[in-house]
């Protein structure tokens, strides 16, 4: 079938051509559509069963634009099949913790899924300041297995190699590096920000040591390939519930520094509990959600640090450092010492990603609802300049980020100060 953009319409038609979703979807007559897509790239469409709830799908499919620029702006439609190869792979490394894919169609650049309609949009919650029980093992269990078994680590020199090869994504990594790495630290016409926060834009867009730092980032984004990264993890690309946690949206993978993931995720929880100094007025209320949050982060790493070094010590398999390069007396101390080292390194990679997604959320294309939905300006403009100073000591001071205490040691004063 030849491309043709799907409406609430068309894709029930067309969904009746797709034999794949016949053990879905058993009676494709009384389908109704619900076009729910409100994300920055694509359209998305709930299918359902009029009498029988229990039959729904997700269809995704891609537009040959940047949805959040318009039609001025081309883009690839491939980014579907990157989505669902990461997808797939996630299901096989940490099954149940991202949707079920059912159909994939290249020509239509469309992929059909899971729906999951227990689950919320995981900046909603956090907004209404929820807690989630599981969420530091769930995203820790992810992050540590998605991370660790497309690596090195793992993988033979040319199974990484060739999995690299399905995931060769020029066009979304230019957008990345564009929107988070340069754009919002210079003019350019798609930037937008709190006309209250004039002062603070213009003093990062000429910080020498700053800019400095940031290039230091993104030379790393685009060079170094640990591992397959999602590349835009953060918490409007996650949905929960009470119970469960799932991944969704990775259209932007491909082979990129494992701290991306770490601090991009790290990035949106701070912004949300910098947000509660508008969102909630009760003080009491305010800090300790806020101190909930912070000890959130120290929970998803030290769990991850674990998780990962664990999978290492047990599947040593890769190429890198091979257990026979170990093999003579004070190997195993040394070994030990290599891995620290790497987590080490992992979380000061954190900071710099991390503080290049806070920073561009602040003056770049698109915020967060977190601080977007606060109306007041000048109540925005506090909790968006409390971001900045986190971005700008996270990435400027993350050659003395020694554990995570020092990461959000930095965070816990910075809301002192809000």
């Amino acid at each position: 079938m030849e491309y043709t953009p799907l409406n609430p319409q068309s894709v029930i038609d067309y969904l009746k051509s797709r034999p794949m979703l016949r053990e879905i979807l058993s009676d494709f007559d009384h389908l109704v559509a619900q076009e729910v897509g409100d994300g920055n790239l694509n359209q998305v469409f709930i299918i359902r069963h009029e009498s029988d709830p229990k039959q729904a799908i997700i269809v995704k499919q891609a537009l040959p634009y940047l949805r959040v620029a318009g039609d001025s702006w081309p883009l690839t439609r491939e980014r579907v099949r990157f989505e669902t190869q990461a997808l797939r792979l996630y299901n096989e490394v940490t099954p149940g913790l991202a949707p079920q894919v059912y159909d994939y169609d290249e020509a239509m650049s469309m992929v059909a899924m899971e729906y999951l309609g227990q689950h919320e949009v995981m900046r909603k919650p956090l907004i209404a300041r929820q807690r989630l029980p599981h969420f530091a093992d769930h995203i820790s269990t992810f992050m540590a297995a998605t991370l660790f078994y497309t690596s090195d680590l793992y993988k033979t020199g040319l199974e990484k190699k060739l999995l690299q090869a399905q995931f060769i994504n020029p066009h979304l990594n230019k957008i990345q590096e564009d929107f988070v790495y340069t754009n919002p630290y210079m003019q350019s016409p798609e930037n937008r920000w709190n006309p209250e926060l004039e002062a603070e834009v213009e003093a990062v867009r000429t910080n020498s040591r700053l800019k400095l730092a940031i290039a230091e980032m993104k030379d790393q984004y685009m060079t170094r390939g640990q591992a397959l990264i999602h590349s835009d993890l953060h918490t409007g690309s996650i949905m929960v519930n009470a119970d469960d946690t799932r991944v969704i949206d990775p259209e932007f993978a491909f082979f990129g520094p494992m701290g991306f993931d770490i601090g991009a995720l790290f990035a949106n929880l701070v912004l949300n509990a910098l947000s509660h100094f508008a969102h909630t007025p009760d003080m009491q209320t305010r800090v300790e959600y806020q101190s909930y949050l912070v000890d959130l982060i120290h929970e998803i790493w030290t769990q991850f640090a674990q998780k990962f070094e664990r999978l290492w010590v047990e599947h040593n398999r890769g190429e890198l450092v091979p257990n026979d390069y170990w093999q003579y007396p004070g190997g195993d101390a040394a070994f030990s010492q290599f891995r620290q080292r790497y987590l080490h390194d992992m979380l000061q990679d954190a900071a710099g990603h991390g503080a290049c997604e806070i920073l561009r959320r602040m003056m770049g294309i698109v915020s967060v609802s977190d601080i977007q939905s606060i109306a007041d300006l000048k109540q925005r403009a506090v909790v968006e300049r409390s971001a900045v100073r986190v971005g700008l000591r996270w990435v400027m001071e993350r050659s003395s980020i020694n554990g995570i205490e020092d990461l959000i040691g930095i965070v816990t004063e910075e809301i002192k100060v809000t």
